[in-house]
């Protein structure tokens, strides 16, 4: 008569002692950028490597200098922006931007004054150091700006808040990337970040370790324009997407049936 309740004590045992054991999760595999020191050496290094423009790139350039009447021809005019977000050539109601420079596909772009500029595999700061070199032969003491306002990276898989985002700063990493998608989800696998890039024309990719500082001296941990970051789930969640469906219903039906049989075989 107190075989089965016996039995199933000895199964909740062996469940505690599975459940224990399956919590026992090392510090390698949660805790990001393991061995920091030794990889903070070459991070400068890095930095050079960050953000360059590219064919269908679309920049915004501005040219200042004391004497701002003299920097005007070199600046695009500025056109007004309505509410709805359409570019015209009032301001009426709405507010001001600067034109943009398409990168055709050669990597040039037409400057104002200067004519056909190459600026492909530049960075903006190059670009702009660039741009007032020629300048100065024109205007006293010229002010530069380059930006590209086309940055976009799309973050996918498993972290909390997945999609495509803006970005504004010239120098962004993966990790700030994962931020501004909430960061992995408890299912995401931290040791094979997936990182996909267009290059030349063709998509190039790298796997990379949150674990493993190294990863700053990686060229795919500073973001480039359009780059692809999924987050793979780990093995629990892959399982799980197996399962049926129905299954939890069933548990909760088997678990009531074993209950009832239990108080009746006392």
């Amino acid at each position: 008569m107190n075989k089965i309740p016996q039995f199933f004590r000895l199964s909740l045992i062996g469940f505690l002692l599975i459940s224990l054991a399956s919590s026992c999760v090392s510090r390698q595999e949660v805790v990001y950028f393991q061995g920091l020191e030794k990889a903070e050496a070459h991070m400068d290094k890095q930095r050079e490597t960050s953000l360059k423009i590219k064919p269908n790139d679309l920049l915004t350039i501005s040219v200042s200098a004391p004497e701002q009447a003299a920097a005007l021809p070199f600046n695009l005019p500025v056109v007004g922006v309505p509410q709805g977000g359409m570019n015209t050539g009032m301001t009426v109601n709405g507010r001001q931007q600067l034109q943009t420079y398409l990168v055709e596909e050669n990597g040039k772009i037409d400057f104002p004054v200067l004519g056909e500029i190459s600026v492909e595999g530049l960075s903006q700061q190059q670009l702009a150091s660039k741009l007032k070199k020629s300048i100065k032969r024109y205007v006293q003491a010229p002010i530069v700006n380059v930006r590209v306002v086309n940055f976009q990276i799309s973050v996918l898989g498993e972290v909390n808040r997945p999609g495509t985002f803006d970005v504004q700063d010239a120098y962004f990493t993966l990790p700030q990337a994962l931020g501004l998608a909430g960061d992995l989800s408890i299912y995401g696998k931290r040791n094979n970040i997936l990182v996909m890039r267009e290059e030349g024309g063709t998509t190039t990719h790298a796997y990379l370790d949150l674990g493993n500082a190294d990863i700053i001296n990686s060229p795919y941990y500073y973001l480039q324009q359009n780059d692809v970051i999924y987050v793979e789930p780990n093995a629990p969640q892959r399982q799980s997407a197996s399962y049926n469906r129905n299954a939890g219903v069933y548990i909760s039906i088997a678990s009531v049936l074993v209950s009832v049989a239990v108080l009746l075989t006392r």
